[in-house]
């Protein structure tokens, strides 16, 4: 296809189309700013030249031309591109992770703005950095990873934000005031994400829980059920079935079992652990020696397997 310029003319409000534009853009096969494409494009009023703006933006944003600030547009070579995982760094930038890759890709700070830790993309290599690493430049999100993020509520110059406790996740993550749901700053909270971050606003978030102060006993444990989404809210059939079990050991349970509730055992678990189910004695022998006693929760005992116990195991 030969291009010329006056192709586009033949509309009321010429606005080149998208393929008009690849197609320019891969004849020159170099990069183009944008006031060169005008040009040779022929456009001299401001409304044109806007549209002309938009479009590259918005081809930009789908992933069809490739777009430097020190260098313009380019087409893209679809032989060059690769697709990969993000690894996030709390320090702002990150790494592409591809399977046929030995090395993992870096990717710059302000391209990471638009991304999250997990997200799959579709990236282009784009050069290299002061240190000699190969650097993407990411053209397209292929698959969102996050959805909701547990963090550390902060407000800055009146604005709230969410500090991630994930390290990998450095995205400033905004908040609108009248949807803290009562959440103070400093509080541990978990947010859906509403809005994902792009080249020119943050993330938006909504918080749907709000956990408590940060250094509350058994918060670690709250944070780590979140951040994996480990299950840890029960149906009502499962927690029936565990309260059946009562406070004491039934007398048929005792069948075939030594006693040893004599001995001074000891728990390994630590003070503030939700169950105790391991604990060791240990006494001389005649012969100098020592003579270990482990005790260890018989759990299968109860929990037959099929079970609504067993099943929530399972999950």
């Amino acid at each position: 296809m030969a291009i010329d310029a006056t192709d586009y003319q033949k509309y009321d409000n010429p606005i080149p189309s998208r393929e008009f534009i690849l197609e320019l853009l891969k004849k020159h096969g170099d990069y183009l700013r944008r006031d060169d494409i005008a040009e040779i494009l022929k456009l001299s009023q401001d409304e044109p030249k806007e549209a002309l703006r938009r479009r590259l933006r918005a081809m930009e944003r789908d992933g069809q031309v490739l777009y430097s600030h020190r260098q313009g547009y380019s087409s893209i070579d679809e032989s060059e591109l690769l697709c990969g995982r993000i690894i996030g760094h709390r320090d702002g930038f990150g790494f592409l992770k591809i399977d046929s890759a030995d090395e993992d890709l870096f990717i710059p700070p302000n391209q990471m703005r638009r991304v999250f830790d997990g997200d799959k993309v579709q990236v282009r290599i784009s050069g290299t950095d002061q240190r000699g690493r190969q650097e993407v430049n990411i053209l397209k999100i292929l698959e969102r990873n996050t959805d909701k993020v547990t963090g550390r509520l902060v407000q800055e110059k009146g604005q709230y934000l969410l500090r991630s406790t994930n390290n990998r996740i450095a995205n400033t993550i905004e908040l609108n005031k009248a949807q803290l749901m009562g959440a103070k700053s400093g509080q541990i909270v978990v947010a859906d994400i509403t809005e994902y971050p792009n080249h020119r606003s943050n993330a938006q978030a909504q918080i749907r829980e709000i956990l408590g102060d940060e250094m509350a006993p058994g918060m670690e444990i709250d944070v780590v059920l979140r951040s994996y989404d480990i299950p840890h809210e029960w149906s009502q059939e499962t927690a029936e079935a565990a309260r059946k079990f009562g406070k004491h050991v039934k007398h048929e349970d005792k069948a075939h079992r030594d006693d040893l509730r004599d001995f001074p055992f000891v728990t390994i678990d630590g003070e503030d652990a939700k169950d105790f189910d391991d604990a060791v004695y240990c006494e001389p022998t005649d012969t100098g020696g020592w003579r270990l006693f482990v005790a260890i929760a018989d759990v299968s005992h109860y929990v037959k397997p099929d079970s609504p116990l067993d099943i929530a195991a399972q999950e």
